[in-house]
């Protein structure tokens, strides 16, 4: 009996130590025992609080309840994003965002850990003071030109100053310079009004084009115009002088120059008629004009013809060339003016006359043959 009694109670022993035992390999004696790194990772133990040594990646043991462990340090690149706000030269304000990636090596862990407290915040100073110091030299413009230069700048001054510290920078990348939204808006109305300049130089060039063409095309049709009045002429002279000569050779020779005035004269006369507006025309009916006529047509048809002439001269020349054929033009018109007035004052002086003669009886010896009785037509 007592024997069982001994056997239990060894048993019972047994077990609670069992289960102390894997309470302690399977719960804090574990994780106090034995940790794991993950790849691209190392953890620095530390021994009551001086550095130990440097676990890489897998299963690692410690000392329990005197040896501690780090945070896992990442040995994978990583990036720190810098919103950075700085004035150029010509004093305008712009955000530049600057991205630097950096990364830490095996045999600098160490450094990286212990000699800064706080590197991000150190690398942002760096960056701050970089692109600030750049920025204040550069106007707008530069800056954007140089978006480059300033990543460069950034990248050597930053691998000189922190490298020492363990970090090693891989790329450093100005992502943009973005300025007030006012300047925005200012440069693209800039840039619209430079366009708009471009544009209307262009069109104002076209129109000179068109202008320049239409001129020429102008000139071109007033010299073949004047070719043609020539030739007109020329067709007109010699048409007359084929007529003078075929009515000299029937026998009108003193009188073929009155006659073909009058044809030329009616023929006027019926144009005027056909294609005038006016439905009455006024022509001199008494005896007395009928002699100066021929007169009449021929000075009328010469001071068309210098009308014509004047004419296409001011078509043809110049500014100057135009002033004088208007000079001259004014000048014939009041030469006809006058001359006319002149004929009209003959001409009732003329008419007066003959109603004078006519009122008085004619002499027996004076008495034309058309009025006397029985008289041949």
């Amino acid at each position: 009996m007592d024997g069982f009694v001994l056997f239990l109670v060894i048993v019972v022993v047994a077990v609670v130590g069992l289960a102390i035992l894997a309470a302690l390999l399977f719960g804090g004696l574990r994780t106090s025992l034995m940790f794991t790194v993950h790849t691209q990772e190392n953890v620095i133990v530390e021994r009551f609080g001086k550095f130990r040594r440097v676990a890489r990646p897998g299963l690692n043991f410690k000392a329990p309840f005197i040896d501690n462990i780090t945070r896992p340090i990442s040995l994978r690149i990583q990036q720190l994003e810098v919103n950075i706000e700085s004035k150029t030269k010509d004093n305008v304000f712009v955000t530049v965002p600057v991205a630097v990636q950096y990364v830490i090596k095996e045999e600098q862990v160490v450094d990286a850990y212990y000699r800064l407290s706080n590197p991000e915040a150190q690398i942002r100073s760096y960056v701050f003071d970089t692109v600030r110091s750049a920025l204040s030299g550069l106007e707008l413009d530069a800056a954007f030109e140089s978006k480059d230069d300033i990543a460069r700048s950034v990248e050597q001054t930053l691998s000189a100053r922190m490298q020492e510290f363990g970090f090693n920078i891989v790329n450093t990348l100005v992502q943009d310079i973005s300025p007030d939204s006012r300047v925005r808006d200012s440069m693209n109305s800039i840039n619209a009004a430079q366009r708009d300049r471009v544009a209307a130089q262009s069109l104002a060039e076209a129109d000179k084009i068109k202008r320049v063409t239409q001129a020429e095309a102008e000139a071109e049709s007033k010299r073949l115009q004047g070719e043609g009045v020539a030739a007109q002429r020329k067709a007109n002279a010699m048409g007359i002088a084929e007529q003078y000569e075929m009515l000299r050779k029937v026998g009108i020779e003193h009188s073929a120059e009155q006659l073909l005035l009058m044809t030329q004269y009616f023929d006027t006369m019926q144009d005027v008629a056909r294609n005038g507006r006016s439905n009455v025309l006024f022509l001199p009916s008494n005896p007395g004009t009928v002699g100066t006529m021929g007169d009449e047509i021929r000075n009328a048809m010469l001071q068309a013809q210098a009308a014509q002439e004047a004419d296409a001269d001011a078509d043809t020349s110049d500014a100057d060339g135009r002033r004088r054929a208007e000079e001259r033009r004014r000048s014939q018109e009041q030469e006809r003016a006058a001359r006319a007035r002149r004929e009209a004052q003959q001409r009732e002086e003329s008419a007066r006359r003959q109603a004078q003669q006519a009122a008085q009886p004619p002499a027996p010896g004076n008495v034309p043959p058309w009025a006397r009785p029985g008289s041949a037509n």
